[in-house]
């Protein structure tokens, strides 16, 4: 997973964007920075496809040693997985996410409340299955000393759970059918394979068939289905009423939930 790393801080009135700035190389060692109340996208999963930029939220509070400011110390949040934040942040392929925009807010009591996003673009951050996973939320504190910019790494207790984007597909035919005649109600099951940059089927995973009738608003579970290795579902009913029809599918651990198109259907 590659990403180029942003700079330092830069200063915008009387709050810090996590972006740029010109510094002297930096020296790693004990910055007396620290942060608290982390928070990761409200503490929620995150659904990541094959193509669409992603922006999970984040906050936390950053204090400083005496003597500083906001324009001096700073604390940029990344996110990794499978190794120690040093290694991600430092090591080839950057296995990290890093922030996009996050906006610092000074209270006076050398300390600043902070709050904006993080960036996943699955094209660049995630290459495998692998990536679906619990990642964790660190900081790269960094210090103005005199013109010479300190740094060191601080671990915080936040993460967020990166899960595969699914899709579900649904047809149901003959269209019309007949009242009390078979209806034959198919559809698949894929997924986001990061590492082919598309969705592949997602085989032996059950799914729900539901019917909702026309002119009402509540969906009706008629039975559960599991997907063949080809992702693929199928299954027969009795055509009793108008209505439309689809497939449920519920998240799991590394996957996110998916839910058809509805397919109406006329009986006649």
């Amino acid at each position: 997973m590659r990403t180029g790393r942003s700079a330092l801080a830069a200063v915008l009135g009387g709050t810090i964007a996590l972006g740029a700035l010109a510094a002297q190389p930096a020296q790693a060692a004990d910055t007396g920075i620290r942060v608290s109340k982390v928070v990761v996208n409200k503490g929620k999963p995150i659904v990541v496809g094959t193509t669409e930029t992603k922006y999970p939220t984040v906050s936390f509070r950053v204090t400083w040693p005496a003597g500083h400011t906001i324009s001096t110390a700073s604390a940029m949040p990344f996110m990794y997985h499978g190794t120690t934040a040093v290694r991600a942040y430092e090591g080839p392929g950057n296995q990290v996410f890093l922030h996009d925009m996050i906006t610092c807010n000074e209270d006076g009591s050398r300390a600043a409340n902070c709050e904006g996003t993080l960036r996943i673009r699955p094209r660049e951050n995630l290459d495998s299955a692998a990536d679906a996973t619990t990642w964790k939320l660190a900081f790269v504190a960094l210090l103005d000393v005199k013109g010479k910019t300190r740094h060191e790494y601080l671990n915080s207790s936040a993460t967020l759970q990166v899960k595969r984007a699914a899709r579900a597909t649904v047809n149901a035919s003959p269209e019309p059918v007949v009242k009390n005649r078979t209806l034959t109600v198919t559809g698949k099951l894929t997924r986001a394979d990061w590492a082919r940059r598309a969705y592949s089927a997602y085989g032996g995973k059950a799914a729900r068939l539901e019917f909702r009738k026309a002119g009402t608003t509540a969906w009706t579970a008629v039975r559960t289905v599991r997907a063949n290795s080809a992702g693929s579902l199928k299954t027969t009913v009795k055509a009793t009423a108008d209505g439309y029809w689809r497939w449920m599918f519920g998240q799991t651990t590394t996957t996110g939930g998916a839910t058809s198109a509805a397919d109406y259907v006329d009986v006649r």
